[in-house]
């Protein structure tokens, strides 16, 4: 999984009066219509739901937890394949129908790995986790230390220290007359992610890049470490991978299947230098004898000594050596379940999440497929008992994700025509229970449905609902509603949301840790610190239960396309206050006009929708209308993509050029103010505007069927 992304679109407000009508309603308390039911399937509906909230079971979601995280299983390794398999009989248990597919992609691993201080005086780092008294996992077989898809080499030469590693670092660097030519460079983890560090470091020249986890950021400066807590301890690494792209880098773009054409790998888009992470420990040796600039207090970290850029009195060598070639081509393994819609078999509603990970992975993401395993065996068992869902229910768990989102992206690309045309929608389970904290990020028009299933839904180790403490937890104003999260970037949902503009959200519950990649990530973290009780894994199953269920058995999809109407709106708003600030001249009101004109028919929709509903409709109006409202939000992608990012077809959000964790609103817009260039952000502007009118002509359609009733 990939962490961060701060989120600062403001969440849609409700007014005091809701406020108070739900504040004094009794908990789980339900309104007589469904959004998207007609009254009859609503109450079905309803009832399922009920089913489906006491039907999780903790000890199911332990065994899993304990199963999956037992070694590590790392992309294209057997014990890998062994998780796939135990996914698959788990499935075929529940009475689903299973597959697997396999990928042929290129993810070379480390053979060795040397880094030793050099002068002024001579060390080798050991660069080993160590076994803890109490963790089982670590007393065992631990994947050595590496960033995925870094360049082997062997260099010496003076370390520099450059913050974060982010473009206005180098840039405080230049002012200060620092070169990073010719030198190895020192990043700490975090706000961006490690590709784009990679990245900067060997745009500026740096020969080697050490990478390392501030204890300010994730270790004692936080809080206590394990074991005692739940922080980073001292020899404690984060993996991971620096490839930028999305996808196998062998087939960028198609999927690598095993006859596919692929690319040599001194054609593929990949790290030219060596990258190594180290613990915070090995930072300190390699940190505190830095002299040079003394660093502005805003690059000072948590490790007990001034820190300073350093100048040519301190070298180090970094060797990387790692498998031929023609040996980094592995096979990667989703596997999928599948429950059979009634009516529209051809409709799909799934859910994914990966199974692979740079360790135990208990965490990261064993909590996610354990997730989907409680949904998977609850909605199986409702099905059993007459709740069969109309449409067809996918549950995934996707291979290679730490890599570069591998697994999801080569099943999308090669069926991307299937998924345009039948997809309603993908939820994705990445790090699902790591904790008792709430959280939830999508498509604006499914946020109203994420925040009602989460007042249906009791909250973990506590008495009441999960929105609730959600509120609590976020301390939400009174005159304001829990905000949501947007999808740019780090997760399996980029193939759905990011390339085909699908419908997709994420959830899961989250809570202070420093284990993240690193062998700690364990059974025995998970059940001291993440999730003692397991109620976060089955909490989180459940309301993806319900999630899919709701969009499974809907007699109209209940996207809400007036609050993505609004929230559009917002999005230009701030979108323009930079062109302001850029001095970059740009006329927003065509497109201004075209999501006017899209709130106005949303609203007709809905009220066209409610009045068809009000009774049972003919199933091939349904249909009918179900295919208009597939492709709303598709039509706000575009088949050339972003300017040099062609995968990124999506135009409302993306991963951020300088930050692939975060998400960046109308991408192609304000890359183009960002650079100055007006004629690109009017063009932008204009294909914008275009894709809103192809949404507000889809909905145009629906509302013209429904009223012909």
């Amino acid at each position: 999984m990939v962490r961060g992304s701060g989120k600062d679109i403001p969440g849609m407000r409700i007014s005091l009066l809701l406020l108070a009508t739900l504040a004094a309603a009794p908990l789980h308390a339900q309104s007589d219509t469904l959004t998207g039911y007609a009254p009859p399937t609503a109450g079905r509906e309803r009832a399922l739901e009920r089913l489906l909230r006491g039907s999780g079971d903790t000890a199911f979601a332990r065994r899993h937890s304990r199963f999956l995280s037992a070694e590590p299983h790392i992309a294209g390794t057997p014990a890998q394949q062994r998780t796939a398999q135990y996914v698959l009989e788990q499935m075929r248990a529940f009475g689903l129908d299973t597959s697997r597919t396999n990928f042929q992609v290129f993810i070379p691993y480390p053979e060795s790995t040397v880094v030793e201080l050099v002068h002024p005086v001579a060390q080798r780092l050991s660069l080993t986790e160590s076994p803890l008294a109490g963790d089982a996992s670590s007393q065992g077989t631990i994947w050595p230390a590496m960033n995925g898809h870094a360049a082997p080499g062997d260099v010496t030469a003076p370390l520099v220290y450059v913050n974060y590693g982010l473009p206005e670092d180098y840039r405080l660097l230049d002012s200060l007359g620092v070169s990073v030519t010719g030198r190895i460079a020192v990043a700490r983890y975090g706000r961006s992610f490690r590709g784009i560090k990679a990245r900067e470091a060997e745009l500026h020249g740096a020969v080697a890049l050490l990478l390392y986890s501030d204890p300010q950021d994730d270790g004692y400066f936080v809080g206590d470490v394990y074991p005692e807590g739940p922080m980073r301890p001292s020899d404690g690494v984060q993996r991971g991978s620096i490839f930028n792209g999305i996808g196998d880098p062998g087939s960028p773009g198609w999927a690598a299947t095993a006859n596919a054409r692929r690319l040599t790998p001194s054609q593929m888009e990949l790290p030219r230098i060596p990258v190594v992470p180290v613990s915070y420990g090995n930072a300190a040796l390699l940190l505190e004898p830095l002299r040079g600039h003394a660093v502005p207090q805003s690059w000072q970290g948590g490790m007990p000594f001034r820190y300073h850029i350093g100048d040519d009195s301190t070298t180090a060598r970094v060797g990387l050596w790692r498998e031929p070639d023609s040996l980094g081509w592995k096979t990667i393994t989703n596997t999928a379940g599948v429950l059979k819609g009634s009516e529209w078999p051809d409709e799909l509603v799934i859910v994914g999440g990966h199974r692979d990970a740079w360790g135990p992975g208990a965490e990261d993401n064993v909590s996610g497929v354990t997730s989907i395993l409680e949904a998977a065996r609850m909605l199986a068992s409702a099905s059993g008992k007459g709740y069969r869902p109309r449409r067809t229910i996918v549950f995934a768990t996707w291979d290679a994700e730490e890599w570069g989102l591998m697994g999801s992206t080569e099943w999308v690309e090669a069926q991307e025509e299937r998924l345009a045309a039948h997809a309603v929608a993908y939820l994705n389970l990445d790090a699902s229970a790591g904790g008792h904290d709430f959280g939830a990020d999508g498509t604006s028009s499914l946020h109203p449905l994420l925040r009602e299933l989460s007042r249906l839904m009791d909250q973990p180790y506590d008495s009441i609902t999960v929105y609730a403490a959600w509120r609590r937890s976020g301390k939400v104003a009174d005159t304001a509603d829990v905000t949501l999260g947007d999808l740019g970037g780090g997760s399996d949902f980029a193939g759905f949301y990011n390339h085909l503009g699908i419908p997709a959200a994420g959830l899961g519950f989250g809570g202070p840790g420093g284990i993240y990649h690193s062998a700690y990530d364990s059974y025995d973290w998970m059940r001291r610190f993440g999730d003692p009780g397991f109620q976060s894994h089955v909490a989180a199953g459940t309301i993806a239960a319900m999630f899919l269920a709701r969009l499974g058995n809907a007699d109209v999809e209940p996207f809400d396309y007036s609050v993505y109407a609004r929230y559009l709106d917002g999005l230009v708003t701030q979108v323009a206050k930079v062109a302001t600030q850029k001095h970059v001249t740009a006329d927003f009101a065509p497109l201004r006009a075209s999501i006017a004109e899209l709130a106005v028919t949303a609203g007709n929709w809905q009220q066209a929708r409610d009045s068809l509903l009000r009774r049972p409709a003919a199933r091939g109006l349904l249909t009918r209308l179900n295919a208009d409202i597939r492709v709303v939000e598709q039509g706000l992608t575009r088949p050339t993509g972003l300017v040099g990012r062609p995968w990124y077809r999506n135009l409302v959000f993306a991963a951020d050029l300088d930050n692939g964790y975060a998400n960046v609103a109308l991408p192609g817009v304000i890359e183009a103010i960002r650079s100055g260039d007006a004629a690109l952000a009017q063009a932008e502007l204009g294909d914008l505007s275009a894709g809103v009118a192809r949404a507000s002509a889809a909905l145009r359609r629906a509302t013209a069927a429904a009223m012909m009733r």
